[in-house]
């Protein structure tokens, strides 16, 4: 449910989601009914409610020798979420200016490596928002908001399992893709252009090569359809590839 990921984002877990909305639903009632109402035990849910008083979304009051608990209104939620962005602000305020100067004082001149690996969808869908967050660092006009893309027809309809949304928030970011896809098919999208290069349809590789200088990212597909990806940090490694995308674009 939308609910539970967008207070999920405000810090609430799935449980202590279900329990306020108990609360909201049946007003002031007993740790019994709650636990009945949102489907968890009594121990936990007592638990819950410390965490959701601490988080000022519950209330309690005595009635004889048993406490009632009641929600406080939603739109306390608004007031957890301008805290919490005021919060993540100052932190990123702190890290960019205090933290990451000192952070990169103390790593060596030179890395043993700029080569990190990922499996899984977790780490595809940590390699796609690499790609959004580091061409939108390239700021200085829309045009140069662009990165470019190799990708064969067999790994597409794993390749944004982890991450739905992805051409949404590329989009969003006014971010352009150039794609040169091995294979037919493939589907048109905003802000993104897209070239064919044409392959036997049994064809078995299935391959994605993302490049964003000064980083570029391949990913693949391992016994079937587990992916696993590499980010090679390197500029003049991107910019090679950068230089023979373009050739091979102006050609296709």
């Amino acid at each position: 449910m939308i609910i539970h990921e967008t207070l999920g984002n405000l810090g609430l877990s799935n449980k202590e989601t279900d329990v306020y909305l108990s609360l909201l639903k049946l007003g002031p009632v007993s740790i019994r009914e709650i636990a009945s109402s949102a489907g968890i035990n009594r121990g936990t849910t007592y638990e819950i409610l410390k965490t959701l008083r601490e988080k000022m979304l519950v209330t309690y009051f005595p009635k004889g020798k048993r406490k009632f608990f009641c929600a406080e209104p939603p739109e306390v939620l608004v007031k957890l979420a301008e805290e919490r962005q005021r919060s993540i602000s100052d932190s990123l305020l702190t890290l960019k200016s205090d933290i990451l100067p000192n952070l990169n004082a103390i790593r060596p001149d030179a890395l043993t490596t700029n080569v990190h690996h990922y499996e899984g969808d977790e780490g595809i869908e940590f390699v796609l928002k690499d790609i959004l967050h580091t061409v939108e660092q390239q700021k200085q006009s829309n045009s140069d908001k662009l990165y470019r893309v190799y990708s064969s027809r067999l790994i597409r309809k794993y390749l944004y399992r982890p991450f739905p949304n992805f051409t949404r928030q590329r989009v969003e970011r006014s971010i352009y893709v150039n794609v040169i896809a091995i294979g037919e098919g493939g589907e048109d999208a905003p802000l993104a252009a897209r070239k064919w290069i044409p392959v036997d349809q049994s064809d078995p590789s299935a391959s994605y090569v993302a490049i964003y200088p000064p980083k570029c990212a391949m990913i693949s597909l391992v016994k079937g359809d587990y992916p696993t990806a590499v980010i090679i940090n390197s500029d003049a490694v991107a910019t090679a590839l950068k230089i023979s995308f373009d050739s091979l674009w102006e050609r296709l």
